[in-house]
């Protein structure tokens, strides 16, 4: 084991309750794109265009809508799972939950973002210049939301003259 590594095991009260008000900020920060995303999907079919759309346009704007209400109810599920199970004892599984919860809202919202991306650029300049959008867009989600990211966890430590109020939690922390 590192220095870096903790043993495993459970987590103290205080850490728990650390990490899901760390997650609960993050699920807000998210959940206000989604929200506008949504909201703007919601109104595209009353717009007078819509009926222009192509048949496979259509199905995109389905699909992509779909996708935003999932990402939605991703996001918003831990909120849910702590009302049910207020003061039962169940921080640490509300963790994990909201972890994996918050984890694959992010994905999603990656996803749906890249979705209206082809569905813009597919009514505006067509459907091959609209999947080269979305494809870009994917690489950039993927880029900056996970690569980056791995590449600092990968780094491994921080520097020695980092002070150590600075230093994350390493690998017991949620965030692995």
């Amino acid at each position: 084991m590192n220095s870096t590594q903790r043993p495993s095991g459970p987590r103290p009260p205080e850490q728990l309750t650390r990490n899901w008000n760390e997650l609960l900020q993050e699920l807000r920060v998210m959940q206000t794109g989604v929200q506008i995303l949504t909201g703007f999907l919601l109104t595209v079919p009353f717009s007078t265009r819509f009926d222009d759309l192509a048949p496979h346009q259509r199905d995109l704007y389905l699909a992509v809508l779909a996708g935003a209400v999932l990402t939605t109810l991703l996001i918003v599920a831990p909120v849910s799972f702590h009302r049910v199970l207020f003061r039962q004892q169940q921080r640490g599984w509300l963790v994990a939950a909201g972890h994996v919860c918050a984890r694959a809202g992010l994905v999603c919202f990656g996803l749906v973002s890249a979705g209206v991306v082809v569905l813009v650029f597919d009514v505006v300049a067509g459907t091959v210049p609209g999947l080269v959008a979305g494809g870009v867009v994917v690489v950039a989600f993927a880029t900056l939301w996970y690569g980056v990211p791995r590449l600092v966890a990968r780094a491994d430590r921080l520097p020695d003259d980092e002070p150590e109020e600075l230093r994350d939690e390493r690998p017991d922390d949620v965030e692995r």
